[in-house]
């Protein structure tokens, strides 16, 4: 039923994830997925914010936020081989909106940021996704 599954993941509030990961890790154990966890840092590629940054910082910054990924996942799954990871950057719901159209993602398991589910879906990123993702989402509160 679920082939592909997207994890978005903040890595500045990763205990958030804890319960999404979880949950990932029992469906893709049910249905052989394969997970894949994406984070999104901001972009300040924009001229105005880049003219502030020496020419190498984005490629520096990918590095740094690549590693950090690599040893989140390390941590928080029991087969880290088996687990895809994506970092890229810019709006964060753009971006797993695109990335879940492009790999042909059938679920994305998003970890909310609040315990209220009624204060999550308003105007958060959350919502974006819900809205205009090509797949089942799944909210996942802490």
């Amino acid at each position: 039923m679920f082939e592909k599954i997207l994890l978005p993941v903040d890595l500045q509030a990763t205990s958030l994830s804890a319960r999404a990961v979880s949950i990932a890790t029992d469906i893709a154990a049910h249905h052989g997925s394969e997970i894949t966890v994406i984070t999104v840092f901001p972009d300040f590629g924009m001229p105005l914010v880049a003219s502030y940054f020496p020419a190498d910082a984005m490629k520096k910054a990918e590095k740094q936020v690549c590693d950090e990924l690599k040893r989140y996942i390390a941590t928080n799954f029991e087969q880290p081989d088996k687990i895809k990871s994506h970092v890229t950057s810019g709006s964060p719901h753009k971006s797993v909106v695109k990335y879940a159209k492009e790999h042909a993602t059938d679920l994305i398991i998003l970890p909310a940021r609040a315990k209220d589910i009624s204060k999550v879906f308003l105007g958060s990123c959350s919502t974006h996704v819900v809205e205009r993702a090509p797949c089942t989402v799944m909210v996942v509160r802490p």
